[in-house]
C-alpha cells in the first residue's frame, strides 16, 4: 500500500491496468539532487500488497531538452496494439514567450513490447494553442469515449486572460490516430481554481466521472459526475477523495472494481510541524458506487487481508483501572466528561486494526487513540463528532519543539486539512486503520477516507474513547503481518 523507491519519493501516479496486471508509473521524484531531472518510474502489482520494482520507463531528457522533467501523462494502446504514452515536457531553462515562465508542452513515445521499451517522438511534440498560457499545458489524459469517436485528449491548462486565480480550465485535444490532434471546445470551464491538476475521466454503470486534483489553497482530489461525457458536470455532497495529505490521485479499473492511485505527502523535517512538500509516497484507494452514484472510498479488501497476526493486548481504562481483554465488548459513559481504555502492549510500527462503534444519540466526541501514552494524554487520534457532521485525525499535545520535546503551551489548532465529512448518525459505525512507520490510513464505514503523516509519535498503545456522551466498542481487532 505504501510503495516508495529507495533514495526518492514518488510524484504523479499514472495507473494502467493489463490483464490483471496493474502497470503504475508514476514520477521519479529525487529531492537531493538538483541536476537530476525528473523520470518516469513503474512498478507492478496483482493486490496493491506486493510490487515489482521494474525501473525506469521514460528517462529524463538531456539539461537542454524540452523532457528534462518528464511529467505526468497517461498512457492507451492503440488500434494496432501499440501502445502510446503521452507526457508533460518542462524544463526550467526554457521559457515561453513572457520570457520568464518555463514552458510545458505536450510528449509522446511509443511501446510495441508491452510496455517496456519507450521511444520517444519529440517531433510529434506541441505546446499550448491559442488562448492559453503556454507555462501551464500539462497532464494530457488520453481516452476515447466510444467506438467510432475521436481519441480526446484532456489537459491541465489556464486562459491566457482573466482574474489569475480562476483562470484554471480541463482543455481538450482530439484526434483520429493518436499522432496529430486539433484544439476542440474546452472540457470544462468552471472559472473557479487556479488549474485542475491530472485531470482522469472514466464510466462506471450509469454515470461519467471526472476527477482533477485542485491546486488551490485546499490541494486536494476532487471529482464530478455526469450522464454523459459532456456534463453538465453534478458537484456530489461530498466531492473529495481524501483530505490534504492525498494528492494527484488518478483512478483505474478492473472489472467491476476501481482503485485510486495517489501519493501521501511527507514533510519538511520528518516531523508533524513541517509543511507538506511536493511527492512522498504511493497509496491506493478502492472506491465504490453509491446508489445515487456518488462515490465511496475504502482501503483494499486484498491490504486488510495480509495483516493476519493477530496483536492482542488487555484493555485499561485510565480513570478506573478496569481491565478488558480485546475481544470484549467496551461501553464508555461520560455524559459530561471523558472516558478512554488504552492498551497495555503498544501495536507494532505497522499494524492494522478495525472496530464497531456503536454511537448513542447526542454524543459529542468518540473514536481511537494511537501510538498512545498509558494514560491516553499523549497520542494521535481520530475523533468521531457526530455533532459537526466531521472525522479529525489529531494529536496531543499539538506542538513539538526543536528538542523534539513535546510541548503544551501555545494555542495550536488541529490540522484542518485532516478534517473529513463524515455522516455519523445515532447507531453502528466502523473505522479501519493501517499504519506503516509515518504513514497512516483510516477509513470511516468503509466510505470516508483520510491519510496522514504521523511522525513525531513511533510507538505506543491502541486506546477507544467517548466524551460528553455513551459509546460502545465491539469487534476489536488489531493485527500485523510479516513483511
Amino acid at each position: 500500500m505504501f510503495f516508495q523507491p529507495d533514495n526518492a519519493w514518488v510524484g504523479d501516479v499514472i495507473p494502467f491496468e493489463r490483464d490483471g496486471e496493474f502497470w503504475l508509473f508514476y514520477l521519479r521524484e529525487v529531492r537531493d539532487d538538483p541536476e537530476a531531472g525528473s523520470a518516469w518510474d513503474v512498478v507492478t502489482t496483482r493486490d496493491f500488497v506486493t510490487f515489482t520494482d521494474r525501473g525506469t520507463a521514460i528517462p529524463a531528457g538531456e539539461p537542454d531538452a524540452p523532457d528534462f522533467n518528464a511529467y505526468t501523462g497517461s498512457v492507451v494502446t492503440g488500434p494496432d496494439g501499440t501502445d502510446h504514452l503521452f507526457y508533460t515536457g518542462h524544463n526550467p531553462r526554457i521559457v515561453g514567450p513572457d520570457g520568464e515562465t518555463p514552458l510545458q508542452i505536450v510528449m509522446h513515445a511509443t511501446s510495441r513490447d508491452g510496455l517496456t521499451s519507450w521511444v520517444k517522438h519529440p517531433e510529434l511534440s506541441f505546446g499550448a494553442t491559442e488562448g492559453y498560457e503556454a507555462g501551464d499545458w500539462r497532464d494530457p489524459f488520453v481516452f476515447k469515449a466510444a467506438e467510432g469517436q475521436p481519441w480526446r485528449m484532456l489537459l491541465a491548462a489556464r486562459h491566457a486572460a482573466g482574474p489569475r486565480r480562476r483562470r484554471g480550465v480541463i482543455a481538450q485535444m482530439q484526434s483520429d490516430d493518436l499522432m496529430t490532434w486539433r484544439p476542440v471546445e474546452a472540457f470544462w470551464d468552471p472559472r473557479r481554481y487556479v488549474t485542475h491538476e491530472c485531470p482522469d475521466v472514466f464510466p462506471w454503470g450509469d454515470w461519467w466521472y471526472l476527477v482533477y486534483s485542485e491546486f488551490s489553497e485546499s490541494f486536494t482530489t476532487r471529482y464530478r459526475m455526469a450522464r454523459t461525457v459532456d456534463g453538465p458536470w453534478i458537484t456530489p455532497e461530498h466531492d473529495t477523495i481524501d483530505g490534504r495529505a492525498f494528492y494527484a490521485s488518478k483512478s483505474v479499473g478492473h472489472g467491476d472494481r476501481r482503485f485510486f492511485c495517489g501519493w501521501i505527502a511527507s514533510k519538511e523535517g520528518s516531523c508533524d510541524d513541517g509543511p507538506y512538500q511536493w511527492a512522498g509516497t504511493m497509496s491506493v484507494l478502492e472506491s465504490t458506487q453509491r446508489p445515487d452514484g456518488s462515490l465511496a472510498f475504502d482501503i483494499p479488501s486484498e491490504l486488510r487481508a495480509s495483516f493476519d497476526i493477530p496483536h492482542a493486548s488487555a484493555l485499561v481504562d485510565t480513570a478506573t483501572g478496569t481491565r478488558y481483554t480485546t475481544d470484549a465488548e467496551v461501553t464508555l459513559s461520560a455524559p459530561d466528561g471523558y472516558a478512554c481504555v488504552v492498551s497495555e502492549a503498544p501495536i507494532p510500527a505497522t499494524a492494522y486494526a478495525s472496530v464497531t462503534v456503536d454511537i448513542a444519540a447526542n454524543t459529542t466526541e468518540c473514536g481511537i487513540v494511537f501510538r498512545s501514552s498509558a494514560d491516553g494524554d499523549n497520542c494521535y487520534i481520530l475523533r468521531l463528532e457526530p455533532r459537526r457532521s466531521r472525522a479529525v485525525v489529531d494529536r496531543w499535545p499539538r506542538r513539538v519543539t526543536g528538542e523534539m520535546q513535546w510541548e503544551i503551551s501555545g494555542d495550536v489548532p488541529f490540522q484542518v486539512e485532516l478534517e473529513r465529512p463524515c455522516t455519523l448518525e445515532p447507531g453502528e459505525h466502523t473505522i479501519d486503520i493501517v499504519m506503516d512507520g509515518s504513514l497512516m490510513v483510516a477509513v470511516i464505514d468503509q466510505q470516508v477516507a483520510v491519510s496522514a503523516r504521523i511522525y513525531d509519535r513511533t510507538a505506543g498503545g491502541f486506546g477507544l474513547f467517548a466524551g460528553e456522551g455513551t459509546a460502545t466498542f465491539r469487534d476489536l481487532r488489531i493485527a500485523t503481518r510479516i513483511r
